[in-house]
């Protein structure tokens, strides 16, 4: 051992030309210590929401959008700043970030946006590209202060309490339902509340016992009339039968097949066609008070089980329309102005209703749709497909 260390020793303090190999390498460390000091100084400081706005392109666009929102100014005093939802915390996607926003310098050495016409021209490839990088991270900057696990969902709202609970079973990322939460969209796309505005004027009042209507949208499912606990969702476009009315609540029947491999929670229109009609509790699938089971028969394709129930649940006195083709119109214009961006979008009938479902779930990545008008588009397609259809395409 102590011949080793005479051995080291002598390699350590041999001279170079002029300076030890001891004190060469003791001034590289020194070196590296004040590099990687300076380097995380620099990179701590590109984080900060001053630097983010020290270019006016940012301060007066986007941060002054920001300042009018409840990330800006809320109840509990607590606020998101730019880095919070713009720079990852992991330091290797942080590091990552900061190579994709070399591209963003460019642009403000050659004013690609530095006017206001400009920015907003460009607005919305730019929030594509935030939108693309935070469904591909499961919306990691907004889980980190958003955790489902956390969520109260008995004092949300019933819509946003079914919706949060359907999310978070699925684990779903929030910027699928959530743009424009912080910043204004851009003009080509509109709001959320637009078009559930749209959609709520469709509906029809003045419901009777015995007829049949149709949901506007994904409207929520009770067990009872007082409309205290939940029993599911109904999906857009799904036919009910209302089977009395009680103030605010109607009783409706919903007639549907459901596969009875597992709990048999989803409705589907018809036997081995997943045209979705809604969902139902886990409870409320498994208890023999609120449906009524019919036939049962096996998909030959898929080897599947499937079984006719007819469901009766309680929802609210509203959004019921009893013209379908107002809704279909409705979607086709969607489809029509939505789908048709990147390449000519396929006619209706140029898929089965199966095949429609994973077609047009390839096609959200590149659209922007919310979530009710997503189902009512889809629902659109499946009725007209091939399976509907007789005209050849």
């Amino acid at each position: 051992m102590k011949p080793m260390l005479k051995r080291f020793w002598a390699v350590f303090s041999k001279p170079s030309s002029h300076l030890s190999f001891g004190l060469l390498c003791l001034g590289g460390f020194l070196a590296g210590l004040i590099f990687w000091g300076g380097f995380n100084t620099a990179l701590e400081v590109s984080n900060t929401e001053e630097f983010c706005i020290s270019c006016h392109e940012m301060r007066d666009n986007v941060y002054q959008e920001l300042q009018s929102t409840v990330h800006w100014k809320n109840n509990s005093g607590v606020r998101a700043t730019c880095p919070d939802c713009h720079v990852p915390k992991n330091w290797t996607d942080k590091i990552a970030r900061k190579m994709q926003a070399s591209k963003e310098v460019w642009g403000t050495i050659f004013g690609t946006i530095n006017t206001r016409e400009k920015f907003v021209a460009k607005r919305g490839k730019l929030a594509q590209h935030e939108w693309d990088r935070l469904i591909a991270n499961q919306s990691l900057e907004c889980k980190n202060c958003h955790d489902y696990k956390s969520m109260d969902f008995e004092n949300m709202s019933e819509r946003g309490r079914v919706q949060m609970k359907m999310a978070s079973e699925r684990n779903q990322t929030c910027i699928d339902c959530h743009k424009g939460i912080a910043h204004e969209l851009p003009e080509e796309m509109p709001s959320a509340e637009g078009v559930l505005a749209k959609l709520e004027d469709m509906a029809t009042s003045g419901y009777k016992v015995g007829k049949s209507y149709f949901s506007v949208r994904q409207l929520p499912l009770f067990e009872d009339a007082a409309l205290s606990k939940e029993g599911g969702q109904l999906n857009a476009a799904t036919e009910v039968e209302i089977l009395a009315i009680e103030g605010d609540a109607i009783n409706v029947q919903i007639d549907a097949w459901r596969k009875t491999k597992g709990y048999g929670r989803v409705m589907f229109e018809d036997f081995g066609i997943n045209i979705n009609e809604g969902f139902l509790t886990k409870e409320v699938a498994q208890s023999d008070e609120f449906m009524e089971k019919g036939e049962s028969k096996v998909d030959d394709l898929t080897g599947l089980p499937w079984q006719k129930v007819s469901v009766k649940m309680w929802m609210r006195n509203a959004s019921l329309t009893d013209s379908r083709e107002t809704l279909w119109q409705f979607a086709k214009t969607t489809y029509d102005t939505s789908c048709s961006t990147c390449h000519n979008q396929p006619a209706e009938n140029h898929f089965t209703a199966n095949t429609w479902i994973g077609m047009f779930n390839g096609m959200l990545s590149f659209v922007n749709l919310d979530g009710d008008t997503q189902a009512l588009v889809l629902k659109y397609l499946q009725k007209h497909s091939s399976d509907f259809s007789d005209a050849k395409h």
